[in-house]
């Protein structure tokens, strides 16, 4: 399976061992890696027969103004936003996710901030036969739940996990 990573994360992959499937025609991504999962998908000319986001992030419904207040925090104190983030992602649990963290950068955030998944894209997908399997927590601190989850059900399954936050634990 070929994995993609959360934003300012490395080898969180082992808290989603549920959802990952052990094939070498399958790709996931949590995350901004979700995001980067899909568009390898579909760039690749390769065989895949499924893709699984895992809390896939989601912000297109954000104004610009919070996308720019974003930014600028990263770009003033880079240490402190990460250290928020990081808790955020963990939230509701208290996993200390400092083990994970990785040199994430101002474009990386910016890529993820600015992101806008297509529907027609996401057609494409299944029509050329790719299963797509969304996961999400109901106590996302991270992503936009109510309008991520409004746009993925109309398209592909997606497992809402009850009191679970961005990393489904």
């Amino acid at each position: 399976m070929r994995y993609f990573n959360g934003f300012s994360l490395c080898n969180e992959e082992e808290f989603f061992k549920e959802q990952l499937i052990d094939s070498e025609y399958a790709v996931a991504g949590f995350s901004y890696g979700a995001q980067k999962a899909f568009e390898y998908v579909y760039n690749t000319p390769e065989r895949v027969d499924r893709l699984v986001l895992i809390s896939p992030a989601f912000f297109q419904n954000h104004k610009k103004s919070f996308i720019k207040t974003q930014l600028r925090y990263f770009k003033s104190d880079r240490e402190s936003y990460i250290k928020q983030f990081l808790q955020n992602v963990a939230y509701p649990s208290s996993v200390d996710l400092s083990s994970y963290l990785c040199e994430g950068t101002y474009e990386e955030l910016e890529s993820l901030l600015s992101y806008v998944w297509e529907k027609e894209k996401i057609l494409e997908l299944l029509d050329r036969g790719v299963t797509i399997e969304v996961f999400m927590g109901d106590r996302d601190k991270i992503v936009d739940v109510e309008n991520s989850y409004k746009f993925f059900l109309s398209l592909v399954p997606i497992y809402l996990f009850k009191g679970r936050g961005h990393l489904l634990n």
